[in-house]
């Protein structure tokens, strides 16, 4: 039986928790919360995400202990929000992580130090990318607890890991495949986000389908510009880690990165928007990153440039979006 460290009590972590322990692993699940803890032995139900889902206690294990959940598993699955991975992770002593494979599900980067969030584990852990892996793909946590057909890549330089997670996840309605495109994935799963938030605020203020076809197509090239620059090497950004998970993001009515940007682009604050949603729309930390990473780069940016103006500097929605439809093609 494998043994797995789900580190996170939201809807994504939820439903890899189902997906990883109907599959026969056991999951030791660290979640902040005491009362959720009690409410999952209790009722065998996450309270705030995807309450319908049913865990089975034999094989699930919910705790507050961070350091007993991560020292007893043999994987360390991320799937804390990325403005919070960095406080979790420095409650670990350094040595805690040399003889795990570590998975990050977090599609995030740490916000201030710019940084992938596998790149941080590397260095604050010590430990080799080997031995790190990323979950990517159009695969909604909602889908995943209807059991609607999903699929999955893992991105890992050890394609031993990545195969190995992906037979972790691999059921009747998940297909995973494993890939190499460690840093490209990654930066692609942070991307979308923002492409999703600025295509919400379209949507927010009015622009139909047309726009945000032309939107989407023009944000495969930005990103395709961004990371070439960062890690140059061939890849088929029409795959499902990359276009894939673009598209789910950027249309889908489970998408709370377009919901957030529909509701800035519907007149709310930033702040407003936050309070409203009651969930972590990770592209509005990636935009920062990304926008302040592209300092030095000087890649051609205009969706991450305009999305950056409107949510850090307060620039009118409606006049940034005249602007940022001009430049499409």
């Amino acid at each position: 039986m494998e043994k797995i460290a789900m580190l996170g009590g939201g809807s994504w972590a939820t439903a890899l928790t189902k997906i990883l322990s109907e599959n026969g692993a056991r999951v030791g699940w660290w979640l902040r919360s005491k009362d959720d803890v009690q409410h999952l032995r209790s009722t065998r139900h996450n309270p705030r995400y995807l309450s319908s889902v049913a865990h089975d206690l034999t094989r699930v294990f919910p705790s507050t202990d961070l350091e007993e959940v991560v020292r007893e598993a043999d994987w360390l699955v991320l799937a804390v929000p990325a403005a919070f991975v960095q406080a979790v992770l420095d409650k670990l002593d350094r040595d805690a992580l040399r003889n795990k494979r570590i998975i990050s599900a977090i599609k995030g980067m740490i916000p201030g130090k710019n940084v992938l969030v596998t790149d941080y584990v590397a260095e604050r852990f010590r430990v080799p990318h080997t031995q790190i892996g990323v979950v990517a793909g159009p695969c909604h946590a909602e889908e995943v607890a209807f059991e609607k057909q999903s699929y999955l890549t893992i991105g890992s330089p050890d394609s031993v890991l990545a195969e190995d997670f992906c037979r972790l996840l691999r059921n009747r309605y998940v297909k995973a495949n494993p890939a190499q495109d460690l840093d490209g994935i990654e930066y692609f799963s942070v991307m979308k986000n923002i492409i999703a938030l600025t295509a919400g605020i379209a949507h927010g203020l009015g622009y139909g389908d047309n726009f945000q076809a032309v939107l989407v197509s023009n944000a495969i090239q930005e990103m395709r510009r961004f990371v070439h620059a960062l890690n140059p090497q061939p890849r088929d950004l029409s795959g499902s880690a990359y276009l894939g998970d673009l598209l789910v993001t950027a249309y889908s009515q489970f998408s709370r990165n377009r919901a957030f940007g529909n509701m800035v682009g519907r007149g709310y604050s930033v702040k407003s928007a936050q309070l409203e949603m009651n969930m972590i729309a990770e592209g509005y930390y990636a935009v920062k990153s990304i926008y302040e990473l592209n300092r030095k780069l000087m890649v051609p940016m205009p969706i991450t440039s305009a999305a950056y103006h409107i949510l850090y500097e307060k620039i009118s929605p409606a006049v940034e979006l005249e602007l940022l439809k001009e430049k499409f093609r």
